[in-house]
């Protein structure tokens, strides 16, 4: 089993609560700091946090000049180079300038005594969140047109010119797999809390195995269908959200991420494996891999499993970090336990991938 047991996603982590304990944060000097650094600020606001999220806790802000999102780095000890709020500000406030789908960016701040730890202020844009691959409730002709949209917006992000826009700092370009494959070896390392057979045959095979990297753009290292809010009337894309793991590299990394979705069963979340996707309109891999070649200019992908083997390698490093912090007690959000219990079956599959791509 790849997930946990279904759940309402959607109504789980859709909407807002009341910031409870250190969750909160002082709107009095929130205020200030937005009069002074938010272009057109009118106080005073209102905070409420958002549900969904397992990492940088995210807020949203009502004002009389209308609502914004907040997000700031989460309290605790924290893991090097993780929670860069500066970083998901940067380039946010790039790709914005030149059109691409993201929440207009307001402001960094970079001053701790202001609510306890480093924030970005951005707006809050109009739409729909989905959280389940299935899209209940739509035709099978929305649900094709809403893929498409997703992999069509993916692409656009990996056509752009990382120098030409502003961001050919934002990181390494070149070697980016093997540079992955030894952050999140280290980074699962440092949150280990188990012996796992199936990550320690990963951490051994991936790194001798490594494709070979031909083109650089900006990657979004979490593009799936719930870091999305789309328009609420259409299959577009309004915004790509949590930009938090984003860097330079190989496009295809981020492109194999979205893939993974269809070696997952659904569980109420993001994979489509075990649905009925013919009857539902959702296109197959092959179909979704063929129409991302074709807006990239690519002649097509080979040895898909070794990426889908290295994701969900990067997933059970990523979520083994959660799992850590729900044991030191830091974790943000009510469901970070229940998704900490998927590290070990994420560790399988990844090496089920690896086998078929020759471990």
């Amino acid at each position: 089993m790849t997930t946990p047991p279904a759940m309402d996603a959607q109504a789980a982590f859709t909407g807002t609560v009341v910031p409870q304990g250190d969750d909160r944060l002082d709107e009095a000097k929130l205020t200030q700091w937005c009069q002074a650094h938010v272009a057109g600020f009118a106080g005073p606001l209102s905070v409420s946090k958002f549900k969904g999220g397992q990492s940088n806790p995210t807020y949203r802000l009502d004002a009389p000049s209308g609502p914004y999102v907040l997000r700031r780095k989460p309290f605790g000890k924290l893991l090097p180079s993780a929670h860069a709020v500066d970083r998901e500000y940067k380039v946010q406030a790039a790709l914005s300038a030149h059109g691409f789908p993201v929440a207009a960016q307001y402001g960094l701040c970079t001053d701790d005594a202001v609510v306890g730890s480093w924030f970005y202020v951005m707006g809050c844009v109009d739409g729909r969140t989905i959280w389940d691959g299935a899209m209940p409730g739509a035709t099978p002709a929305q649900r094709r047109a809403h893929y498409f949209a997703m992999v069509d917006t993916l692409a656009a992000l990996h056509r752009l010119d990382p120098d030409t826009i502003g961001l050919g700092d934002y990181g390494k370009p070149g070697n980016y797999f093997g540079r992955q494959v030894d952050r999140w070896t280290k980074q699962y390392r440092l949150s280990e809390t188990e012996t796992m057979p199936e990550m320690e045959r990963l951490i051994d095979w991936l790194p001798q195995t490594l494709p070979e990297q031909t083109r650089v753009s900006v990657v979004h290292g979490d593009y799936r269908i719930d870091n999305l809010i789309f328009a609420p009337d259409a299959p577009r894309v309004a915004a790509v959200l949590d930009w938090e793991l984003s860097t330079l590299g190989d496009p295809l990394a981020d492109f194999t991420y979205f893939c993974t979705a269809w070696a997952q069963d659904n569980g109420g979340r993001s994979g489509v494996m075990d649905l009925d996707r013919q009857a539902l309109g959702i296109p197959e891999l092959d179909e979704v891999v063929a129409h991302y070649c074709a807006q990239t200019g690519r002649c097509g992908l080979d040895n898909i499993d070794w990426y889908l083997a290295y994701n969900f390698f990067r997933l059970a490093a990523i979520i083994q970090g959660i799992k850590k912090r729900v044991i030191d007690g830091t974790a943000s959000s009510a469901h970070a336990r229940a998704m900490s219990e998927r590290v070990q079956p994420l560790a399988a599959l990844a090496l089920s991938h690896g086998v078929r791509a020759g471990a």
